[in-house]
């Protein structure tokens, strides 16, 4: 069953005059449309609220949504933070959110919480699922525009519900109610999946290209260059249909995606089917995230860290 909304969250809530609602930093859709929902709602309710983000905003299904999201305020007294989608306060990337009043909202394994009120569901499918609990409990209807802010979570996170299983009616029940607020599931689903470049497709092509098995081919393991990065753009990365279809091959347990962000720091991916717990691989590289769906940022080379990742999963196998 769901986490219900706790009291000391809608108190903050009502109490507060003044706020800005941020997420973690190179932000997706869920946390995206947690944000400008929950943004919206508050401004609905007579307060004043931004919506601010580190960014960068990289992935093209959020790109058209970053001119929605404001500078920090230079306006601070009695300013509140609600922080979504994110529960280690290192995450939040390079934004002024010490010394405010904060609450948190997030469905990730609990990082290092901090604040006076803490709404933390880790069976949530998605924050924007919580954020719909959080309108319900104001007595607060999404309006259209909203319900389609919080559909585009609900669907980011649960890969349009490829990623639930049996027994757990309450994210469709959300999408119904979305959906009769005015939310469209094909608009939705081509947010997220169309509008893709040449250059997206060439990218997926070359690291499918060297993805390389373990274990039997239970393990793939492939990466991206800073070579690659520069040749087709950040903006033509399409990890999600990577990690779908690298998925989708027979005997396959887990996925590691290793992109070389700068000459000396990596970013990783993990993605799991059911079995293996990818979260706690991630947090021994000092990252996180859901058990089969994490990620990891790690100094170092592709080179230095592959046969760090296969030794990791080792137990596993």
């Amino acid at each position: 069953m769901p986490v219900p909304v706790p009291p000391e969250l809608i108190t903050f809530i009502r109490e507060g005059k003044s706020f800005v609602v941020t997420g973690h930093k190179e932000p997706d859709g869920d946390c995206v449309g947690s944000q400008l929902a929950l943004t919206a709602l508050l401004r609905r309710m007579g307060k004043t609220a931004l919506a601010c983000s580190a960014g960068p905003f990289k992935r093209s299904e959020i790109k058209p949504l970053e001119k929605r999201f404001a500078p920090w305020p230079e306006e601070q007294e009695g300013l509140r933070l609600i922080v979504v989608d994110c529960s280690a306060r290192e995450r939040v990337g390079d934004l002024p959110v010490e010394g405010f009043p904060t609450a948190v909202v997030d469905h990730h394994v609990p990082g290092d919480s901090w604040g006076e009120a803490i709404y933390l569901d880790p069976a949530a499918p998605s924050v924007t699922f919580m954020v719909l609990r959080i309108f319900e409990e104001l007595g607060m209807e999404p309006s259209a525009e909203e319900a389609e802010l919080l559909l585009f979570g609900l669907c980011t996170d649960t890969g349009f519900f490829r990623h639930i299983e049996g027994g757990a009616p309450e994210a469709f029940r959300a999408a119904a109610k979305l959906n009769a607020a005015g939310a469209s599931p094909k608009r939705v689903y081509a947010a997220i999946n169309g509008e893709k470049t040449l250059n997206s497709r060439l990218l997926m092509g070359a690291i499918l290209a060297k993805t390389r098995p373990f274990y039997g081919g239970r393990l793939l393991l492939s990466g991206e260059t800073l070579e690659e990065t520069r040749q087709f753009g950040l903006e033509s990365r399409d990890s999600d249909t990577i990690y779908q279809l690298l998925l989708s091959i027979g005997g396959v347990e887990a996925i590691a995606l290793i992109r070389q962000e700068n000459p000396s720091e990596c970013t990783i991916g993990f993605r799991s089917r059911d079995r293996i717990d990818v979260a706690a691989i991630a947090r021994n590289f000092g990252g996180g995230g859901h058990k089969n769906a994490s990620g990891a940022k790690v100094p170092g080379t592709i080179d230095d860290l592959e046969e760090q990742l296969v030794e990791a999963f080792a137990p596993w196998f």
